[in-house]
């Protein structure tokens, strides 16, 4: 289990802050965001990631996985080509793509058989660069909010080439016991998640009757972590694991501080499970 760190929320940090984040955050590596407005772009992808994957080396860290705009869901979106090859030449592992979201206008049948033509011409990328594309579990009308849904969606693919991003937190809110969730995706699971997550009526406001999402600190939400580690240890799943401290309001020397007792709490799990 190689320990990552999800950047999002080290915006406004050049690359040697986000550097010396990592290391604060006692993690190996970043599961990079690469959108705009941070230190590596979809503009500037490729001389910018080569070269930040050089200064990661030389500190000791990885970027075992990119994360790219949440709009990165067509193989022929402009950078695309660009974007997995800049990857292939800096090492990095995987691409986590955007989002597909279900709406009434379209059929979910159909929705789906365009989202996997688009998957076919991913898994070209992936399988010409070197660099597997993987599809996040996102709760809400995301295309791939479970395990199943996701399965919808990769099943039949090359898992070589195409792989699945688990996310517990939000399994934890439309998804399947957590060990059954894993075991669907067991053959296309490529990276994980690491995040805790509730549902909450807000009060005071008007659409108080409506639920929202909230992150928690891990072991805190409705995540099931004891079964989580007991499972992964178990599938003997050796490969990166992103923490994603996504704590609002905080800023980034606390979001940090957050995420190495994230750390702490996972390491702990791993030595009882």
């Amino acid at each position: 289990m190689k320990k990552i760190m999800f950047t999002k929320h080290l915006e406004g940090l050049d690359l040697k802050g986000i550097i010396n984040g990592l290391k604060a955050a006692t993690v190996e590596g970043a599961d990079l965001c690469v959108r705009p407005g941070y230190p590596v772009n979809p503009e500037n992808i490729s001389t910018a990631l080569p070269e930040a994957a050089k200064a990661f080396a030389d500190e000791g860290l990885v970027i075992p996985l990119v994360t790219a705009p949440g709009d990165f869901t067509r193989p022929d979106i402009e950078y695309a080509e660009e974007y997995y090859a800049a990857c292939g030449e800096a090492g990095v592992g995987h691409i986590k793509l955007g989002y597909w979201h279900w709406k009434a206008a379209k059929h979910y049948w159909d929705h789906l058989d365009e989202v996997r033509r688009y998957m076919e011409g991913f898994e070209e990328l992936s399988a010409k660069t070197g660099v597997k594309t993987v599809v996040h579990n996102h709760s809400g009308k995301s295309m791939g909010l479970n395990s199943c849904a996701a399965m919808n969606i990769v099943k039949g693919f090359d898992p070589a080439h195409v792989g699945i991003f688990t996310d517990p937190g939000h399994l934890s809110l439309c998804g399947e016991p957590i060990e059954m969730a894993i075991d669907i995706v067991r053959d296309y699971v490529s990276v994980f998640a690491f995040k805790d997550l509730i549902k909450y009526r807000p009060q005071g406001r008007k659409d108080q009757g409506t639920r929202k999402t909230g992150v928690v600190r891990l072991g805190t939400g409705f995540g099931d972590w004891p079964e989580l580690i007991s499972t992964i240890k178990r599938i003997g799943f050796d490969g990166p694991v992103s923490f994603h401290s996504e704590y609002s309001g905080e800023d980034v020397d606390t979001v940090v501080d957050l995420c190495r007792i994230d750390v702490r709490f996972i390491e702990s799990l791993w030595s009882e499970a």
